[in-house]
């Protein structure tokens, strides 16, 4: 069986097996953002007590498909205010994936995105960039597969 994600015998993106638990991480962490309505686009660093909470590495797989679209709606939009529209638009449209480098990732998720990443995952926040920058093309690209965001339904079938 095959998802977004790749199937038992390979990968649909590359570095599959640290691919799917960050990209979920990430989407769910954008997710709560949003439905908090805590977007503060120029707060100073914020201390560990207003960080948003990203759901422990066991629940991250157990993503809801809502708390999944809900975070990719965050996503293009946090790409999309910081000035990389045209960027992130060529990953939900058909054609050709642009590319985005791992600086252009940090300044679009910002700081605190981040460090919570590299906090739940173990990584370093450079890892952490570098490997959003090389997977959230195809990632991105394989949850939008009609150039539009998909339903809940054709998440949870993405996700499967």
């Amino acid at each position: 069986m095959s998802n977004i994600f790749g199937s038992d015998s390979g990968s649909a993106v590359p570095g599959g097996n640290l691919t799917k638990p960050l990209v979920i991480a990430l989407l769910a962490l954008l997710a709560s953002r949003y439905m908090a309505g805590g977007q503060k686009q120029s707060a100073p660093a914020p201390d560990a007590s207003r960080v948003p909470e990203a759901p422990p590495p066991g629940s991250a797989q157990d993503a809801s498909p809502g708390s999944v679209l809900d975070g990719l709606g965050g996503l293009i939009d946090q790409f999309q205010k910081k000035g990389l529209g045209d960027v992130v638009d060529s990953w939900v449209n058909r054609g050709t994936n642009k590319s985005v480098a791992p600086d252009q990732v940090s300044a679009a998720l910002g700081r605190d995105v981040v460090d919570q990443l590299s906090l739940r995952t173990g990584l370093s926040r450079d890892q952490v960039v570098a490997e959003l920058a090389r997977m959230l093309p195809n990632v991105v690209d394989k949850l939008t597969p009609d150039g539009r965001l998909p339903t809940k339904q054709e998440i949870m079938r993405l996700m499967s």
